[in-house]
């Protein structure tokens, strides 16, 4: 026996009619309060950040915060996730290419530097994490370095044991430490450090030429042996 069920009232229709919109406008308020968020968490940094003020730039109340995230913690978490996952993905599809080592290597460090010309604050997000970060306190970064060694691991050392080998021996903590600290540094901190030089590290010729050094610098230490790079 078919039973059919009973007819929508004009309320539950109502309510169907008008939920993928509601939806659409959660995702994008959830949307602006992370993108604001992470503007005033690289400017003031996690405990100096007010929600009031994050909220206010959204045009919410701060209560509101609340129905996305449950805390400020949260919130932070999130907004490291949000701007991290990005870079993770695109590191890993040059990575995982078919291209060369060697190749996937510079590949990856100009998608870095890119990224964060990109997104300057996670620059700053990057240097506060560091400054702000106590032993009873460790920085919330450390929540997603292991998702970007596992990639390390299983794109470069367990498929590539044998390209490692053939370039220049170098400690990967190293080599890691002055590709990223390089750019951190150069997008967040130069431009505070001397005014008057009026140095615009986000320019594009700027950032060419960052780019370019950076390439230059791991040709040099791990022996990738790139095309050479003329300056303009």
């Amino acid at each position: 026996m078919v039973v059919t069920p009973p007819p929508r009232t004009s309320s539950q229709a109502t309510r169907a009619v008008h939920r993928p919109k509601q939806q659409a406008r959660s995702t994008r308020t959830r949307s602006a309060i992370l993108d604001a968020a992470e503007q005033l968490f690289a400017r003031y940094g996690f405990q100096a950040a007010r929600l009031e003020d994050i909220s206010g730039q959204v045009g919410i109340r701060r209560a509101s915060l609340f129905y996305y995230f449950k805390d400020k913690q949260t919130l932070y978490d999130s907004v490291l996730e949000n701007a991290l996952s990005g870079l993770l993905e695109r590191v890993e599809t040059v990575l995982s290419s078919a291209a060369p080592l060697p190749q996937r290597i510079e590949d990856a460090v100009t998608v870095w530097v890119d990224y964060v010309g990109g997104r300057p604050t996670l620059a700053r997000l990057l240097l506060r994490e560091v400054a702000d970060a106590t032993p009873d306190h460790p920085p919330s970064l450390m929540k997603h370095a292991p998702r970007f060694v596992e990639l390390i691991q299983r794109e470069v050392y367990d498929r590539e044991k044998k390209g490692l080998a053939e370039l220049t021996p170098i400690d990967p903590v190293h080599l890691a430490s002055i590709v990223a600290g390089s750019t951190i540094f150069f997008v967040a901190a130069m431009p505070t450090l001397v005014p008057e030089v009026g140095l615009d590290p986000l320019s594009a010729e700027r950032l060419k030429t960052h780019r370019d050094e950076v390439l230059r610098i791991v040709r040099r230490l791990a022996g990738t042996r790139g095309p050479r790079v003329t300056r303009q």
